[in-house]
């Protein structure tokens, strides 16, 4: 999978999806930290990524945009520490590739996921 990475993601997450096979780059390694969320959301979409945040203000951004891309991962866990989201990302991500592919927003809690297909009316 194709994913941005928001600043609010760990480098030692994004170093372990990359060791799962994922494509993943972190918005430092692309664009300045300061970029804005709707910066990101450009980039991802320029760039064909999944946007892969733990902030809740990209849902919103992309509810607006009326687009089928970028996609989104939300992360919406009880827990930060980077072995409890890897683990999540582990297990989750080959479950929603399929509708991130095709153009959603995914949030991802502790005990679900939830998946709203892009465009949203």
């Amino acid at each position: 999978m194709r994913l941005l990475a928001d600043m609010h993601v760990s480098p030692r997450t994004v170093g372990f999806l990359r060791a799962l096979g994922h494509d993943v780059v972190r918005v430092n390694e692309v664009m300045p930290v300061t970029s804005t969320d709707e910066a990101i959301v450009l980039r991802a979409l320029d760039d064909e990524r999944a946007v892969l945040t733990q902030d809740l203000r990209f849902s919103a951004i992309l509810g607006r945009a009326g687009q089928r891309a970028p996609s989104l991962i939300s992360l919406r866990l009880s827990s930060s520490r980077i072995e409890f989201v890897n683990a999540v990302l582990e297990r989750v991500l080959p479950l929603v590739e399929r509708d991130v592919a095709a153009g959603a927003i995914v949030k991802v809690e502790d005990s679900r996921i939830r998946t709203r297909r892009l465009p949203i009316p």
